[in-house]
Formats: structure tokens, sequence, C-alpha cells
């Protein structure tokens, strides 16, 4: 069994142990305080001893796309490269650094944030296909506002380019490997997925977007390691014939096995962005929360419509209820078939299931939303055998993150319990 403090080659990278922060929103955005934001998000896990740090979603382009506030945009190299400041405070710890790549598509916030709709009136979505019928009947009562259009080949190609062009931009500013975002209903995730891709031309094979990818950032990149989220759509609901079981999810990892990519993290959810991506209870707190009712209302298009994403939101809190590290039995399936690193992350939230799970379902253990509580929490679990986050899975921290707010635990209890044990030192690397 592989231990925690052990090293792992991923490609030509050698990460110095096998715990990871995984990608989460920074809403850092692309100001001049930007890299600073960063900074503070992602310097805490470094210097607590991560062996790999994942800076959140980052998007190609720079227009459209971004699927929550705030999100930062890597088209331009000069912004990218003053980049390697916050590379070089977290390689100055002893961290490897990833980027993840991405484009919303019809996720973005032209879909579903209301007020920016408002504000930019003529920006429509980039479609792998025409949306599906499901989500156009949504379009068709207003709760989403589709003008999407349907990239041609060429487009693809392009699109593909951009996310290698902003790899080659990465690695020279400093970061370790690329992490593309496969899942969570971005663009990738819907080039991969039967529900959305309908297409006839060579891109209506799900992986060839990524192969393309793949060449393109081998292109601007050189071999620097690329990584990517792939999906098991097994949480969608049963009337969606059209998804991803697990079993294609593993047939697709085997492809990109064989394409070049140098390590996976596979993933069960849904073909939706909903409750299946972070899995615990309602978040009661966030909802009631005054301080973020407008934003909420600007966001969804008045009050009522956002009283109603809260009542939804409550339904897929008991439908898709916390299931500890539920991504095991996939990602243990997957480790079975490939040559590369499994890395599994969701739910994973104590010292003695990374135990169990290390070089059983994968090689590598990532944690994301506990890091909103602890952003030191790696010097807790890689002390102490028996450590646990004190997160509590209640998702107050991830639903304001649509008003634009900062990504942050909210729960006095779990913030009582992190003050506690930062008293007692446990977050001293050196105790």
């Amino acid at each position: 069994m592989a231990r925690l403090s052990a090293p792992l080659d991923i490609g030509s990278v050698t990460v110095p142990n096998r715990l990871y922060r995984a990608p989460l929103l920074e809403c850092a955005g692309n100001g001049d305080d930007a890299v600073d934001r960063l900074i503070d998000h992602l310097e805490p896990a470094a210097a607590a001893g991560a062996g790999l740090v994942c800076q959140g979603a980052t998007i190609v382009r720079g227009e459209g796309g971004c699927a929550a506030p705030g999100m930062t945009r890597v088209h331009d190299p000069d912004f990218v490269s003053r980049l390697a400041r916050l590379t070089d405070r977290l390689h100055g710890h002893g961290a490897t650094v990833a980027i993840q790549l991405e484009h919303g598509g019809l996720r973005s916030m032209e879909t579903w944030h209301a007020g920016y709709r408002q504000e930019h009136p003529n920006l429509g979505q980039l479609a792998v296909s025409r949306p599906p019928a499901l989500l156009r009947a949504l379009d068709a009562f207003g709760f989403l506002d589709y003008d999407a259009h349907v990239l041609t080949t060429d487009e693809v190609y392009d699109l593909a380019d951009d996310f290698g062009r902003a790899a080659g931009h990465a690695a020279d500013a400093g970061y370790d490997l690329i992490h593309l975002a496969g899942a969570n209903m971005g663009i990738v995730h819907q080039f991969l997925s039967p529900f959305y891709n309908r297409r006839d031309d060579e891109f209506g094979d799900s992986v060839r977007f990524l192969e393309v990818v793949h060449d393109a950032v081998r292109n601007h990149a050189g071999d620097v390691p690329l990584m990517t989220k792939v999906p098991a759509e097994t949480a969608a609901p049963a009337v969606i014939r059209r998804r991803l079981s697990s079993e294609d999810a593993v047939g697709i990892c085997r492809r990109l096995d064989r394409i070049g990519y140098d390590a996976l993290v596979p993933v069960s959810g849904s073909v939706f962005w909903d409750m299946s991506i972070v899995r615990g209870r309602f978040p009661a707190r966030a909802w009631r929360d005054d301080g973020f009712r407008e934003g909420y209302a600007e966001a969804f298009g008045g009050p009522l419509r956002a009283r109603l994403v809260a009542l939804a939101n409550r339904v897929q809190a008991r439908w898709y209820d916390f299931d500890p590290a539920w991504n095991a039995d996939l990602c243990r399936t997957v480790r079975s078939v490939v040559d590369v690193p499994v890395l599994c992350e969701g739910g994973i939230r104590d010292r003695p299931r990374i135990d169990r799970l290390l070089g059983d379902a994968c090689d590598m253990v990532g944690m994301a939303r506990p890091f909103y509580a602890e952003p030191e929490l790696p010097a807790r679990l890689l002390a102490d055998d028996a450590a646990s986050a004190v997160c509590a899975s209640c998702n107050n921290c991830a639903v304001p993150q649509v008003t634009g707010a900062p990504g942050v635990c909210r729960t006095p209890a779990v913030l009582d319990e992190a003050g506690r044990l930062r008293k007692q030192g446990a977050y001293d690397r050196d105790r």
C-alpha cells in the first residue's frame, strides 16, 4: 500500500507526496489584485505540505465561458506571466502546482445568470450540439436563456488550440501540470457526454476533442504533464437515457491513457451542474443570509425565482446525500485498466480513509471544500494518522459564489473547531 508521504511521478514531474488540494473556485478575477488573491487562497496549502496544489478552473478565452462570477481568464500571456509570482511562492514550499483549464460552454453565465445576461445581451454560448430538449424547455420557461452557437469543425480545432495556448502560457509561468476541467458540465464534459454531443463530424466521437486538446498542449507546452477529469453520469435522473455509464467512463479513461494523458481523475455525477458535484446538506444558512439576498435575485432573475432555485437545491440535497469517497469505486476500476496515476477526490474527509484508498482505489487523494475551513489542512493530515477534516459538508461555502462572493467557510461551529485546532498548533508543520 502506498503511503501518503511517498512521492509520485506524474509524467515528468515528481510530486513530493500523495495529498493534493483539488480545484476550487478562487473568484480571483483578472484585476490588479488577482495574483495576490490567488496567493492568499493557494499558498497556505503549499506551506502546510500539500504535494500538489491545483488552481481552480480558469477560462481559456477572453470573452464568455465563465461558469461563475469572478473566474480568472488565462488567454492573455501578459497576465499569465504575472502568475509566475504565484508559482514561485508555492514552489518555495516544495509543492507542485497545477492549473485547471476550462470553458463553460452551455454552463456559462450567459446561460443562467440573469444579471450577467442583461449586461451582455449579445453574448451567446458555445455549444457542442443543439442544446438538449430538456434544457430548451427550461429556456422556454425563462429559467435559462439559450442563444447557442454550435461550433463548426474548424471552430472546435480553434477552441482546442486555445486550450493548448493557455497551457503553453501557464508552463512558461512555472505551472508544473495542466489539469483539464473534464466534468461538472463544462465544455469538455459536453463533448464527452452523449446527452450533449450529437455531432455528425469527427467530434461526434466523444474522445476526439480531448485527443486534439492533447496534441495542442503538446504543441504549445511540450511535455508538461497533462491530466483531466473524466465523468460518469451515473447520478443523472433515470429519465435521461443518453448518458455516460461507469463502463463508458472507464472506456474513455483507457483511450486517454493510450493517447498520452499523464493522470486521470474519474468522477461520478450528473449531466447537470447540480448537487451531485458536491453532495451534502442543504445550505440553509447561506440561503437565509440577508447579505446575499439581492445577489441571489440578480443571479436567478428575481426573488421568486431565487426561492424556486433554493427549493430545487433542497430537493437535490435529499437526492444527493453525502456519501464518503463517492468516486472511489469508479477510481478503483479505472486504476485496474490504465497505466497512469489515478487521482481520487469527492467526499474524502479523514486520514484513515485516505490510507485505505491509496494503493487500492487511487494513487493520490484530494480534497476541495475542506480547504475553505482549513486552508492549512495538509499539516494535520500528514502529521496525524487519525486526523479528520472539520468540514461538515454543509455547502454554505458554495451557494454564495453565484453572487460573486468568495469561497470561504461560513458555518460557525466548523470555524470554531478550526480556531480551536489553530490555537493548539495543529497547523504548525514543524510541530
